[in-house]
């Protein structure tokens, strides 16, 4: 997934994988000085931003899953928290100002080495475009959900927990893996 580390990013001399001293996993270790290149999860970040009954959900403008609506979420920053990745994201997708309620779900996505984190979250008010990764942003009821042009699995996983956990009257915290299908021998 991830291209290839040829060189070390401390004195530019060549690296070779191998699992280092102390280690259980195959890294990139720089032969010169010895820094070793750890690659681990990327975290996506958004908000499930809500105004009285409805979702605001963006239709994406940029690839991956161009054109498919989504959540307002993308990668953390460094340097930043996650609630501030959540609010940022909203800002740059839906242009939104939101309060977020507290983290929904955290869903590991291990085949794309990602981690999944939304928060549920309430529109401050009704003042919200598409940013430039964005082809339009609109509230959806339940009923309305565009759920065979959702994006992300990640997303519908979230979306379902909402409206089950708004119908029972009860949000909680979701933890879960999306982990693809092992392959059949033929």
């Amino acid at each position: 997934m991830d291209p290839a580390i040829n060189f070390c990013c401390s004195c530019a001399a060549p690296v070779s994988l191998r699992v280092p001293p102390g280690d259980t996993q195959p890294r990139h270790v720089c032969g010169a000085c010895g820094a070793i290149h750890y690659r681990n999860p990327r975290m996506v970040v958004g908000a499930l931003p809500v105004w009285e009954d409805r979702i605001l959900l963006c239709r994406r403008a940029i690839e991956p899953r161009h054109g498919c609506w989504t959540l307002p979420a993308g990668f953390m920053e460094n340097q930043e928290t996650v609630a501030e990745a959540a609010l940022r994201e909203t800002r740059e997708e839906a242009c939104a100002r939101i309060a977020l309620d507290g983290m929904y779900t955290m869903i590991s996505v291990p085949h794309i080495s990602q981690v999944h984190v939304i928060f549920r979250a309430r529109l401050l008010d009704l003042d919200f475009a598409a940013g430039d990764e964005t082809q339009e942003v609109a509230l959806f009821e339940e009923a309305a959900i565009p759920w065979d042009s959702i994006a992300f699995r990640t997303v519908a996983l979230t979306l379902r927990h909402f409206f089950a956990d708004r119908a029972r009257g009860n949000f909680g915290l979701h933890v879960e893996s999306v982990v693809l299908p092992k392959s059949v021998p033929k």
